[in-house]
């Protein structure tokens, strides 16, 4: 089955799906019959376009080179919008990976309602018009008979929403606590492990690359808020805006907090929570203390973790998952495979 793709955004996620799509290209073919072809890549100052396919190894060296790719000899585009190539009759799936914005969703929110204004598949990496949007955008998705697919928004390659709405189908979700930012997980893992004051444990972090420049989201429980609301509307059906979570972030974990924990034998971590409370769904993000036998207390470093609890399977807890580019660009892959195979 010949399936022809819009990439919008062409940063790290763009650019590692598109490598991703070059080293798994005969294994796709082989075990799912799929033939995965990018018809158009759209970055901010235009586009490349084949309606045959682009040639991907030259447009990820050119890119890497450097390069735009309004500029890419052939095929380059300037000025080529996202909203015309989704109109133009070049594809069936939309792969969003724009950076995430979450004041007003764009442009992937455009991209996203062009593509089911033309009956077009989304598969999106972008949390911000998932956040700002998600019931009118499940309404547009069904309403033109198409899906909307978002593993790569909640927590990357950790499948948080299979093991939720698939492995646990048939059961009472009763609730959610997920470990859902390596960022804040790997300062707290050095400040419980290693003593390691918080400002300290943020410059590692951030000489690393494991933490932003900037690295406010993160630290101000807000990037675990976005993937709790998205976890809690497609698991809970919660029909939650961000307005509805409480949220708190590790900038005031102290190592005197630390070392209480210690004592009282917990380890604090910075928790995602959703729950059915008094016959309403619940969210919030904060540090907790967790007992040394929570599921989530052994989880180190950038790691990430979810662990659903259920009437009748009891807890599931599911750890690991690469958080970088690569592991969002599985997670892109492996919903564009359920939607064609599933």
């Amino acid at each position: 089955m010949d399936v022809r793709m819009v990439i919008c955004g062409l940063g790290r996620v763009g650019q590692a799906f598109m490598g991703l799509l070059i080293q798994k290209e005969k294994d796709l073919q082989k075990r799912y019959g799929l033939n995965l072809k990018a018809t158009a890549a759209v970055d901010i100052g235009g586009a490349a376009i084949s309606p045959e396919g682009l040639p991907l190894e030259d447009l990820l060296s050119h890119l890497k080179k450097g390069g735009q790719v309004e500029n890419m000899a052939r095929y380059g585009k300037k000025g080529f919008s996202g909203k015309e190539a989704l109109s133009s009759g070049l594809a069936d799936l939309l792969v969003e990976a724009t950076p995430t914005n979450i004041k007003d969703g764009e442009p992937g929110m455009t991209h996203i309602r062009t593509a089911f204004s033309n009956g077009l598949h989304v598969v999106t990496a972008a949390k911000g018009p998932l956040v700002l949007r998600y019931s009118e955008l499940k309404a547009s998705a069904e309403k033109a008979k198409v899906r909307l697919m978002i593993s790569a928004a909640t927590a990357a390659a950790l499948p948080t929403l299979d093991v939720g709405l698939s492995c646990l189908a048939g059961t009472e979700v009763l609730a959610a606590e997920g470990i859902l930012n390596g960022t804040t997980n790997y300062i707290l893992t050095r400040m419980y492990e290693d003593g390691c004051p918080y400002g300290e444990a943020l410059a590692e972090a951030q000489k690393m690359g494991v933490a932003e420049p900037d690295p406010s989201l993160d630290v101000e429980g807000r990037d675990t808020a976005n993937k709790i609301l998205l976890i809690a509307n497609e698991v809970f059906q919660a029909g939650l805006f961000l307005r509805d979570i409480s949220v708190e972030g590790i900038t005031r974990v102290t190592p005197e907090d630390i070392e209480r924990a210690k004592k009282e034998r917990k380890v604090i971590k910075l928790i995602g929570k959703v729950e059915k409370k008094n016959g309403k769904i619940v969210a919030s993000v904060s540090p907790m203390a967790l007992p040394l036998d929570h599921p989530l207390a052994c989880v180190r470093g950038t790691e990430k973790a979810i662990s659903y609890l259920t009437d009748t399977m009891d807890r599931v807890t599911v750890s690991g998952g690469k958080s970088n580019p690569q592991g969002a660009a599985a997670a892109i892959l492996k919903d564009i495979i359920q939607i064609y195979k599933g």
